[in-house]
């Protein structure tokens, strides 16, 4: 992950065709760590913190799952296909004293469970990156932030990404520059939903029509007989944000997306942080 040319013996092997997948790994490449510099820029960039579990994909020397848990302290796992970076990765967190909340393990990143990530960090190829968006939605939790070094993944909308540069990456791709990009796993919105509003708005049921493609959402609302487009729609993590113009009024609703069900509050025009709720038609 931050380890570009030792990740390539891990696109050459998960790339491969089905058939070859019970064969051993390729070392196709020599390690170069990338510098330290990024490992601290990129756990910030999530916030990363105490309660965090940190779980990175190509590990390298683990330097990003040492850093998290001795500057931020949080916890973490390492998987890389490298037997003596493995090894390298869990002797040093032994002698820096985190081996409790640092640990690394030889393990296929496609098949590494991923779920108890509440921050996923990644250095891999293009390709590989975006080989692993169908594993991210599946398995992470809304909320899990996932942190990529220079390459974005296809069709996700960035919270954030920083752009540096830096000489030290001239021998790993032949330019100084460096993105980091930071993305938020959405919540599942897309669907049919019955929302009941403040009585202000509509005394009836109203149907809420959410049409998602990853953190993108658009939609519309049933009112009054008519369909009225949301408007500035958001989805980050479980909290969905939109507007709709009713009345020659703009409402702000805001809400927390769990499962089937959405719970929040609405303001605007006479209403201050009134109750809404949705929950998903069946």
């Amino acid at each position: 992950m931050n380890l570009f040319l030792a990740l390539l013996s891990a696109v050459a092997f998960f790339a491969a065709p089905a058939r070859a997948a019970d064969k051993p790994p390729v070392d196709a490449g020599p390690y170069v760590p990338s510098p330290t510099s990024v490992v601290a820029d990129m756990l910030k960039l999530a916030d990363v913190g105490s309660k965090d579990f940190v779980i990175d994909l190509g590990s390298g020397d683990g330097r990003i799952v040492l850093t998290a848990a001795k500057l931020f302290g949080a916890r973490g796992l390492g998987v890389d296909i490298n037997e003596k970076l493995v090894k390298d990765a869990n002797e040093s967190a032994k002698l820096q004293g985190i081996s409790d909340r640092a640990t690394f393990t030889i393990q296929d990143l496609f098949k590494t469970d991923i779920s108890k990530a509440t921050v996923l960090t990644m250095y891999l190829l293009p390709n590989t990156v975006n080989m692993l968006k169908d594993k991210l939605l599946a398995e992470l939790r809304p909320g899990t932030r996932i942190l990529s070094h220079d390459y974005p993944l296809s069709g996700w909308i960035p919270e954030r990404y920083v752009q540096m540069d830096l000489e030290d990456k001239v021998i790993i791709s032949g330019v100084t520059t460096t993105l980091i990009y930071l993305y938020v796993v959405p919540a599942k919105a897309d669907g049919n939903w019955t929302a009941r509003l403040p009585a202000a708005l509509s005394r009836e049921p109203v149907r809420l029509t959410l049409k998602q493609q990853i953190t993108r959402v658009a939609g519309a609302a049933r009112i009054g007989g008519r369909d009225v487009l949301l408007e500035e729609a958001r989805l980050r993590g479980e909290r969905f944000t939109f507007k709709l113009a009713l009345g020659g009024k703009t409402y702000a609703f805001a809400g927390t997306v769990k499962g089937d069900a959405i719970e929040g509050t609405v303001e605007g025009g006479s209403l201050q942080s009134a109750a809404w709720s949705a929950s998903l038609a069946k």
